[in-house]
């Protein structure tokens, strides 16, 4: 009696795997950010669905249906979506994966594509930031254009250590800007400001900024012996 029951099971199990049925995600694409780098020439974004027979793939971005004849950057790798060269402006968007097959079809959700980079400074000049001692100063960072997390750290003379912060410096990890409480004559210097992509690994200098003492005139008053 049990080789019967064997046979039942196997040809539940048969049928069920033959069974002609719409596609069924079993991989979405999800929201992503990508390093652009010199390094970095491709970026793969995953879809897989099942489905009998077996479904065929489109792709949209921003609700367009995307055509690889007219953008030979997008290459279609077994459902998959293959970005090549990827362009921050051309090729950032929304993306939906489409499996189709006789049986049916389905969209998958909606996934972010993102695309982090940082841009050079521009190599003009600074202008020279004029203080008093024992006021307090804000030097501006002004970075470049840029997406992703970034990392903003000042440099001192051209010292190879960054600018350590301490009760009287203060540097905003929002804006990149460099606060200095109380001036002392020691500040007195060139200030350049490093910001570092974490997610491209790429760190760029601003040009240097010049941050002179200014002195009252009655600092320099001589007083005339009588």
């Amino acid at each position: 009696k049990e080789p019967p029951n064997v046979c039942v099971l196997f040809f539940c199990f048969f049928a069920t795997e033959h069974t002609r049925h719409g596609p069924v995600f079993t991989q979405e694409p999800s929201d992503s950010i990508f390093p652009l780098s010199s390094d970095d020439k491709q970026v793969f974004i995953n879809c897989k669905a099942k489905g009998n027979p077996p479904p065929h793939y489109r792709w949209k971005v921003d609700g367009r249906e995307i055509n690889t004849e007219l953008d030979p950057n997008y290459s279609f790798v077994e459902g998959n979506l293959l970005i090549n060269n990827p362009h921050v402006i051309n090729h950032g968007g929304v993306y939906q994966c489409i499996a189709t097959n006789t049986f049916g079809t389905v969209v998958s959700r909606e996934a972010k594509v993102e695309f982090a980079f940082l841009q050079n400074f521009s190599r003009k000049p600074r202008n020279m930031v004029s203080v008093r001692e024992g006021q307090a100063v804000v030097l501006l960072c002004g970075p470049p254009p840029h997406y992703g997390e970034m990392k903003y750290s000042w440099v001192f003379n051209g010292q190879r250590s960054f600018l350590q912060q301490d009760a009287r410096r203060f540097i905003s990890q929002r804006t990149g800007n460099l606060y200095i409480a109380k001036v002392e004559a020691s500040d007195a210097g060139n200030y350049t400001c490093a910001v570092r992509n974490m997610m491209t690994n790429t760190t760029v200098l601003s040009s240097p900024t010049p941050v002179v003492l200014r002195r009252d005139a009655a600092q320099y008053r001589v007083i005339q012996k009588e």
